[in-house]
């Protein structure tokens, strides 16, 4: 299965592409969309992760999802970034999953208080690369893992419960 996993930005979004095969994770491509002017971001934005998706054709998505931020115009702008990266996704009819930080870095690392470095030294392990990506699209890489290791894993509060009829 191709994941496309996302890592938001006001300025820079970065996009990360593996394949799974089981446990087996293929690096086939990542980078990042630049958006330039603020009057045109979104539509940038859009337009950007439109070509990467019909450029690789990934089956399923992922984004990692807003923190507060201290700032509350900031959050409010990388919530619109957000939507616009969401819109593209579902434009493409894909399922979308959204990860916090933490739980990404957890999975990556082994630890949700990981600084960058450490996310992009085990994604270039994870991912057999000679070198680690930029930290966006690191952060994209590490999303889209996130996503298809917690595919792999079976919900068990998905399957219907049906409560035991009590015997009169």
């Amino acid at each position: 299965m191709r994941w496309i996993g996302i890592d938001p930005g006001l300025c820079t979004t970065g996009f990360g592409i593996i394949d799974v095969d089981g446990q087996k994770l293929t690096y086939v491509a990542s980078g990042t969309i630049e958006s330039g002017d603020p009057a045109k971001r979104l539509g940038a934005l859009y337009a950007g992760l439109k070509e990467v998706l019909e450029t690789y054709r990934p089956e399923s998505a992922a984004i990692e999802e807003v923190f507060l931020n201290v700032n509350p115009r900031s959050t409010l702008m990388l919530g619109q970034a957000r939507g616009a990266v969401i819109a593209a996704l579902v434009s493409e009819k894909l399922p979308v999953a959204e990860y916090s930080a933490l739980r990404v870095k957890q999975a990556i690392v082994g630890t949700g208080r990981a600084a960058k470095p450490q996310v992009q030294e085990m994604v270039k392990r994870l991912l057999r690369l000679n070198r680690a990506p930029g930290t966006d699209a690191s952060d994209a890489l590490g999303v889209a893992i996130c996503a298809a290791h917690h595919a792999q894993i079976p919900n068990v509060f998905s399957t219907t419960l049906t409560p035991k009829k009590r015997s009169k």
